[in-house]
């Protein structure tokens, strides 16, 4: 019921805007910049290294035709660039380029510009590119990801804890271990299979052609996902040969454990960013202590229902949990300040806002584990008595020699009863065990689930980067507005362009983009400036219509400062909006 629920929520989720881990940092040209001549050649740059795709960049001309480009390539500053070279004569006007890249970490990341060369024109071009992923592609992928976390975590706790606690009945752990194994290779191949249409936007079907698996396969994250595959195979040959022999898994189960963990610290948030080696150790260490935690809990779990299981094994494993619960606070410390960057971005940032839901999930797990530790002692306590009354020996022709009694008294200061048995009771006390393990489990698997959507979003220090180093563009300013008049059709934005954006004289450029990205036509469009620190307007722009966008040459801004304009948008007789933004004239 809990797996079916968190599940929905993944598809659920799959149908939102997608949160990439490559934030673009900046363009150039720049977005909304007017050139003198044409470029010869499109750059971006980005917070961290990015994959090149054949389709990474489209350069739509103002007619909104598609130029022929060069082959895209890495610039010379290095992974975390994309370059394209232009064709050598480019007409006057305003020209689209739709971007789309791979983050170092997997994730596909788009978006659009605009510049214009010589002068600004009235474009057919549609600005957005479209969704990152194909919504049933992404909830698939998204659906393929977390299963592989669950039984990964299944795999890896299960063996560790028949080679710790060597528990006495192991058919049903066998069974559990094989649940895993399938479990992580039918994710495996299907996050393989769907990787090409997850990286291109494409729906499912588009995992059928030969050239979206070729470009998988030789592409970074098909290596993780060929690794993996490789050491699932082994991992198989491992268990059987000693399950045949019936020997624990050892140093070679260990190093196969530490081999999954590093594919996916080899293809997740730690591979990209700063201290890269240390992030990818401390994650492979995370996942490992979860696994081993959340794993070994639910074969504790089965085996309490399946079999007697002696209180010295549950006695090992609540000490082997601990030492999880020691790594998973050191490398869950390290990777959250790695992630955040800021203490602004714990709450400020979808990132941050999720690991605040992590840690208390976490909290509720520490909770149930302290639970189950208390359970357990009372339980060794309670065998313990028992084997101490079953070795008191009978008196031979003597008097009779009084026996151990349970006190018919209520139970001692700070111990609470348990309902459903005496206080003492070891099966009650086994049945409250196994409630308590019960909650571990369920509470871990939402901790599971918050971890897989920590990795599909964008870490506060990143988010951070590409804000500090947005560039602005030289002698002009460029400002967005949206604008939403509550009527169907009836929102969008206005790009405005104040050049030189200095004081005296400026010329005003207002460009209306309807809800589909092209541009739109509106029957008014009016704007004012005021200082309010000095007191100054508000001063009209006197916008004139030039037949698709809308200009002042001479508006004067006599003083320095932020000036408040004000944009009123009329889209019908009737309807009209008024938005109001900030502008730095210097």
């Amino acid at each position: 019921m809990l797996l079916g629920t968190l599940l929905v929520l993944f598809l659920l989720g799959g149908t939102g805007p997608a949160s990439a881990h490559a934030a673009l940092r900046g363009t150039d040209p720049g977005d909304g910049s007017l050139l003198k001549s044409a470029p010869r050649h499109l750059t971006l740059t980005f917070t961290e290294s990015v994959g090149l795709l054949d389709d990474s960049f489209r350069v739509l001309d103002p007619d909104g035709r598609r130029l022929r480009t060069g082959e895209p390539r890495h610039g010379t500053g290095g992974a975390d660039t994309a370059r394209v070279s232009l064709p050598a004569k480019l007409d006057r006007g305003t020209y689209t380029v739709a971007w789309r890249v791979v983050s170092a970490d997997s994730h596909p990341v788009s978006g659009a510009f605009t510049f214009s060369v010589g002068e600004r024109s009235l474009t057919t071009a549609t600005a957005d590119p479209g969704p990152v992923e194909d919504p049933a592609t992404k909830s698939l992928y998204n659906i393929a990801r977390y299963l592989a976390y669950l039984a990964a975590t299944v795999l890896i706790g299960t063996a560790t804890f028949m080679a710790v606690c060597r528990p006495p009945d192991t058919p049903a752990l066998a069974r559990l271990l094989r649940t895993g194994w399938w479990t992580l290779l039918t994710a495996t191949l299907a996050l393989l299979v769907l990787r090409g249409p997850y990286e291109t936007g494409e729906g499912p079907l588009g995992s059928l052609s030969a050239d979206s698996l070729t470009g998988t396969l030789t592409s970074r994250p098909g290596a993780v996902l060929l690794t993996r595959l490789a050491l699932l195979l082994a991992a198989a040959v491992h268990l059987v040969r000693l399950s045949r022999q019936r020997k624990p898994y050892g140093w070679s189960g260990a190093a196969l454990a530490v081999g999954l963990a590093m594919t996916w610290a080899a293809g997740e948030h730690a591979s990209a960013g700063i201290q890269v080696p240390a992030a990818m150790t401390s994650s492979a260490l995370h996942l490992l202590a979860t696994a081993v935690w959340l794993g070994g809990l639910t074969a504790l779990l089965v085996t309490l229902y399946r079999a007697h299981l002696t209180p010295a094994a549950v006695t090992r494993f609540s000490r082997l949990a601990f030492a999880c619960v020691v790594v998973l606070v050191v490398t869950g410390g390290y990777q959250s300040w790695r992630g955040l960057g800021s203490w602004e971005a714990l709450t400020g940032t979808t990132y941050g806002r999720l690991l605040v839901l992590k840690l208390a999930a976490v909290v509720l797990l520490l909770g149930a584990a302290a639970l189950s530790r208390r359970w357990t002692t009372r339980l060794a306590t309670a065998d313990v008595r028992a084997v101490v009354r079953e070795k008191v020996p009978e008196p031979v022709g003597g008097p009779a020699l009084p026996q151990p009694m349970e006190s018919t008294e209520g139970p001692e200061a700070g111990d609470s009863p348990e309902p459903g048995g005496p206080e003492g009771d070891g099966p009650g006390q086994r049945r409250a065990l196994r409630r308590s393990v019960f909650a571990e489990v369920a509470v871990g698997a939402a901790v599971l689930a918050i971890t897989t959507l920590l990795t599909s979003t964008l870490p506060g220090r990143a988010q951070a980067e590409a804000a500090a180093g947005a560039p602005t563009v030289v002698g002009a300013s460029v400002t967005n507005v949206p604008f939403d008049v509550g009527t169907p059709g009836g929102r969008g934005k206005v790009q405005i362009t104040i050049d030189p954006g200095r004081v005296g004289d400026n010329s005003v450029e207002a460009l209306v983009y309807g809800p589909d990205g092209g541009v739109a036509v509106v029957p008014e469009l009016r704007m004012s400036f005021t200082l309010p620190a000095k007191d100054v307007g508000p001063i009209d722009a006197e916008l004139t219509d030039k037949g698709g966008y809308w200009s002042n040459s001479f508006l004067n801004l006599p003083l320095a400062g932020t000036w408040e304009m004000k944009v009123t948008v009329r889209t019908s007789e009737v309807d009209q909006v008024s938005e109001t933004r900030t502008v730095v004239i210097r």
